[in-house]
C-alpha cells in the first residue's frame, strides 16, 4: 500500500510539472507600451464617440455654407366661393382670405370660381459679411471638436501610460512576493528538519508556517490588483485582459537612457493648450458674427403668376367651369433693403455677452498654461528625487540581502532565533519592494514630465 501511495504521489508530481511547463509555453507574450497605446487609439470607445462628434460638426458646417441659397416657392390653388366685398382696409391675421374687387352697391351671393398659380423667389443676396461670419464660426467649431478629440486622445494616452506603469510595478511586486514565498518555504523546511532533530523548538515551525501563509495571502492580493488594472486597460484597448502582460524591462530601459530624455517644454502645440486656444478663437469668431448678423440685408424678390376667374372685366358672372383656366399672367422683380433700427440695441447687448464669454475663454487658456507649467516643475522635482533614490537604493538592497544570508546561516548554526531571522527577511523584502517602487516612481515622474512638456512620443521612442 505504501508503494502504491508513492506511485500516485510521483504521478501527481509529474502531472503538475508537465502542466506548469505547458502553462509557461502558452503564456501570452508581453505587450510594449507603444503597442498598447496604438491599440487604445484604434479601439477606445470614448475616442470613437469623439470622432463621430467631428463628423457632426462637419455636417453642420456644410449646412451653414448653404444658408445663402434662395427660397423658390411654387404655389397653386383652385377655389369656389362668393365674390362679395366692401371697401376698406384691414390687417391680415393669416386666415382672412384675399378677395380683390367685388365691391358692389348691393349684395350678390352668386358662386364664382378662380385659380391662381405663383412662383415666388426671395433671396438675401448680400448681408454685409454675415454669411462669411457664419462660415467662420462653423469652421472654428470643427476646429474645437478636432482639438477636443486630440485632448481626449492625449488624456487617454496619459491614463493608459499610468495604468501600464502600475502593471509593471505590480508585476515586479508579484515577482518579489514569489521570491519571498520561496524563502519562507526554505526557512520552513530548515526549521522542520531542525525541529525533528531537536535542535529547534516546535513553536518555530508554527511561526514559519504563519509567515509563509502571510506571504501567500499578500501574493493573492497583489494578483487581484494586477488583474483589476488589466481589466481597466482591456476596457479601452479591446484586448482580452489576460493578454495585457507588461514589458518589465521598460523601467530599466528608461533609466539606462536617462541622458537622451527631452528637457524643453513644448506648449505651443500642446493638445491641452490647443483645445483652449480653439475655444478662445471660436468665441472671437462668434463676436464677429454678432457684429454682422444685425447688418442691413439686401434682398432680391421675384414672382410670376397666372390667374383665372369666372367673373369677367365687366363684373359679369360666367359659368363656374370657366374660372379654372388661366387668362392673366404677371411677373414682378425687385431689389430691396431691410434693416431693423432696434437691432442696434440688440447687437450691443448680445455683443457684450459674447465678449464676456471670450474673456472667460481667455482666462481658461491662461489658467491651463499655468497648470501645465506647474505640473512640469513638479515633475522635474519628482524626477530628481527618483534619480537620487535609485542611486541610493542598491546599497540598501545589497546590505539587506547580505544581512538575511548571515541571519539564515546563524539560525542554522543555532546562534540566533526565528524572530531575528524573520526580521532580516522582512528587511530584505522591504528593500526589494522599495527598489521596485523607486523604478516605478522614476518612470511615472518621467512620463508626468513628458505629458506636461508634450514630449510623450519622444519618450515612447526610447521603448521601441
Amino acid at each position: 500500500m505504501s508503494g502504491l501511495k508513492k506511485s500516485w504521489a510521483m504521478l501527481l508530481f509529474i502531472c503538475c510539472a508537465v502542466a506548469q511547463v505547458y502553462a509557461q509555453q502558452i503564456a501570452p507574450p508581453s505587450i510594449t507600451l507603444p503597442q498598447l497605446l496604438q491599440q487604445v487609439n484604434q479601439k477606445a470607445p470614448s475616442l470613437l464617440t469623439d470622432s463621430a462628434a467631428i463628423l457632426i460638426r462637419r455636417a453642420q458646417a456644410v449646412e451653414t455654407r448653404n444658408n445663402w441659397l434662395p427660397n423658390l416657392r411654387l404655389n397653386y390653388q383652385a377655389d369656389i366661393g362668393t365674390n362679395n366685398n366692401v371697401a376698406g382696409p384691414y390687417f391680415g391675421f393669416g386666415i382672412i382670405p384675399s378677395n380683390s374687387r367685388g365691391v358692389r352697391t348691393e349684395s350678390n351671393a352668386t358662386t364664382a370660381s378662380v385659380n391662381l398659380g405663383i412662383a415666388a423667389l426671395d433671396w438675401e443676396v448680400y448681408n454685409f459679411g454675415a454669411y462669411g461670419a457664419q462660415n467662420k464660426v462653423a469652421n472654428s467649431e470643427i476646429n474645437v471638436e478636432q482639438n477636443q478629440y486630440a485632448q481626449s486622445k492625449y488624456q487617454l494616452q496619459a491614463y493608459t501610460i499610468g495604468n501600464y506603469l502600475q502593471l509593471v510595478r505590480l508585476q515586479d511586486y508579484l515577482a518579489i512576493q514569489t521570491r519571498n514565498i520561496r524563502r519562507n518555504e526554505e526557512i520552513k523546511r530548515s526549521i522542520m528538519s531542525l525541529a525533528k532533530s531537536g535542535v529547534r523548538p516546535g513553536v518555530d515551525t508554527s511561526i514559519a508556517e504563519a509567515e509563509l501563509s502571510k506571504a501567500r495571502l499578500n501574493y493573492i492580493e497583489l494578483n487581484n490588483q494586477f488583474k483589476q488594472v488589466q481589466l481597466q486597460l482591456a476596457a479601452i484597448s479591446g484586448l482580452a485582459y489576460p493578454n495585457i502582460v507588461p514589458d518589465t524591462t521598460a523601467s530599466n530601459r528608461l533609466i539606462s537612457q536617462a541622458q537622451q530624455l527631452p528637457t524643453e517644454l513644448d506648449t505651443a502645440n500642446h493638445p491641452l493648450i490647443n483645445y483652449y486656444k480653439s475655444v478662445y478663437q471660436n468665441s472671437l469668431q462668434r463676436e464677429g458674427l454678432v457684429k454682422k448678423q444685425y447688418n442691413p440685408k439686401v434682398l432680391l424678390e421675384a414672382a410670376a403668376w397666372g390667374r383665372g376667374s369666372s367673373i369677367d372685366a365687366n363684373d359679369h358672372f360666367g359659368s363656374v367651369a370657366s374660372g379654372f383656366d388661366f387668362d392673366r399672367g404677371n411677373y414682378l422683380v425687385g431689389v430691396g433693403i431691410s434693416y431693423n433700427l432696434f437691432d442696434l440695441r440688440r447687437r450691443h447687448l448680445k455683443l457684450n455677452t459674447q465678449k464676456t464669454v471670450t474673456e472667460y475663454a481667455r482666462k481658461q487658456l491662461d489658467e491651463q498654461k499655468t497648470v501645465l507649467a506647474a505640473n512640469a516643475s513638479q515633475a522635474d522635482v519628482e524626477l530628481t528625487t527618483a534619480q537620487e533614490r535609485l542611486h541610493e537604493i542598491p546599497n540598501q538592497l545589497r546590505a539587506a540581502n547580505a544581512g538575511y544570508r548571515q541571519k539564515l546561516s546563524l539560525y542554522h548554526s543555532g546562534l540566533t532565533d526565528i524572530i531575528e531571522l524573520n526580521a532580516a527577511l522582512n528587511i530584505l523584502y522591504r528593500a526589494e519592494t522599495d527598489y521596485a517602487q523607486a523604478k516605478y516612481a522614476y518612470a511615472n515622474a518621467l512620463f508626468k514630465k513628458a505629458v506636461a512638456d508634450n514630449q510623450v512620443n519622444t519618450v515612447l521612442n526610447l521603448l521601441k
